[in-house]
């Protein structure tokens, strides 16, 4: 099956044999716990005994998420957060160092730096696309390379069939958090890499109503020690949750089609202003990842970052005339969304953390919607007019 089929029925396949019931959709199980025959009470008698080991809603959404990105296995967690800090707690141990990209979500760099720190797990931040700079950052304690491509918020491009050779000649394991271009663009673990991550929450979910987090791999011994920790620590999503993020899924190339023409049209708008410093859009000729985009993905996303003229003042005035952008968190769903990484996303990290990343205070990050284009750039016009008495 291809990707749009995959999307839609992998997980969801109709039962009628042995008494199934047919449901087309999987349904919502939201049983806690499961019977066991008298005669079988050594074992499950179907399979699932307590919803936080195993749920029949979140199987049938796991095996679509591995069906996505072309993996073996996956698993589902309640939050991107909770899916990265199992990987960390299952895969790494006190004294391990890891080398992540220095364009990363705030979240993430928090997990590691104040979260994981205290626990003997240590972190430097490099830039990724000068591979150089990573060899020369690894110790004999490296054991993770963790990257984002496209990076939050500058939509860095990575190379990562690159970074995950390099990762295996040196035994160390490549993590790739796949959340901004979604499987439907890039596939990280066809390029070699170990494990994949993702904010359901975003794309694959896709209509900002459902919290989530997920983990694939192909890589047996891997998953065996993952879904042990999924187990033990617990951090898994509802049956309802679940349902949420497969329905979501099912319409997720048409929506990354619309995202990605969206974008791509912002994008040129945005970089046609004398208003503007930079756009960060890898779909764009003169980005400088914009090659290594089209040999890596199969479209550029829907993630557009811009760092406007005029100062902090011109800025609010930018946002304050959005009717179309909303200003908020989260990223990703059909409605287009605006956020200020100095004091939202990234606030966590400290002033000069951020500009030795390149994060500035004018810089904005747009989640473009599947709205109609023209009412889009008409909000963008309406931002850009208000900022000009600024300039």
């Amino acid at each position: 099956m291809r990707f749009s089929t995959r999307a839609i029925h992998v997980g969801e396949e109709p039962e009628l044999e042995g008494g199934g019931s047919g449901d087309v959709v999987a349904p919502i199980h939201p049983s806690t716990t499961f019977a066991r025959r008298v005669r079988d009470v050594d074992k499950p008698s179907s399979g699932y005994e307590y919803s936080r080991t195993g749920n029949p809603t979140r199987d049938a959404l796991e095996k679509k998420l591995a069906a996505l990105e072309e993996a073996k296995y996956a698993l589902a967690f309640s939050s991107g957060l909770a899916a990265e800090a199992t990987v960390v707690l299952s895969l790494l141990r006190a004294g391990d160092h890891v080398v992540a990209s220095e364009d990363l979500y705030g979240g993430t760099r928090r997990l590691f730096s104040k979260s994981l720190a205290p626990f003997g797990v240590s972190a430097s931040y490099v830039d990724l696309s000068d591979l150089g700079s990573l060899k020369s950052s690894i110790r004999e304690n490296t054991r993770m390379i963790w990257l984002e491509s496209p990076t939050n918020p500058l939509l860095r491009v990575y190379d990562i069939k690159a970074i995950s050779e390099f990762a295996h000649t040196r035994g160390i394991l490549c993590v790739v958090d796949n959340t901004f271009a979604s499987p439907y663009f890039q596939r990280p673990l066809t390029m070699g890499c170990d494990v994949v991550v993702h904010s359901t929450t975003k794309y694959l979910g896709g209509h900002s109503d459902v919290v989530g987090g997920a983990v694939m791999t192909s890589n047996e011994e891997l998953h065996a020690k993952l879904k042990f920790n999924q187990n033990a620590i617990g951090a898994v999503p509802s049956p309802f949750d679940c349902f949420l993020t497969m329905r979501g899924i099912k319409t997720l190339a048409l929506r990354m089609e619309k995202h990605a023409a969206n974008a791509q049209r912002v994008a040129e708008y945005l970089e046609s202003s004398s208003q503007v410093n930079r756009v960060y859009y890898p779909g764009l000729p003169s980005n400088p990842h914009h090659e290594l985009a089209r040999r890596q993905m199969t479209g550029f996303g829907g993630m557009v970052s811009v760092d406007l003229k005029g100062g902090v003042k011109a800025v609010n005035a930018f946002l304050r005339e959005l009717k179309i952008f909303t200003l908020a968190e989260s990223l990703g769903g059909v409605e287009s969304l605006v956020d200020h990484p100095a004091t939202m996303t990234h606030a966590g990290m400290s002033g000069e953390e951020r500009s030795a990343v390149g994060i500035t205070d004018t810089l904005l990050r747009f989640s473009v919607g599947v709205e109609d284009i023209e009412d889009i750039i008409e909000d963008l016009e309406r931002g850009l007019k208000a900022q000009a008495s600024y300039i």
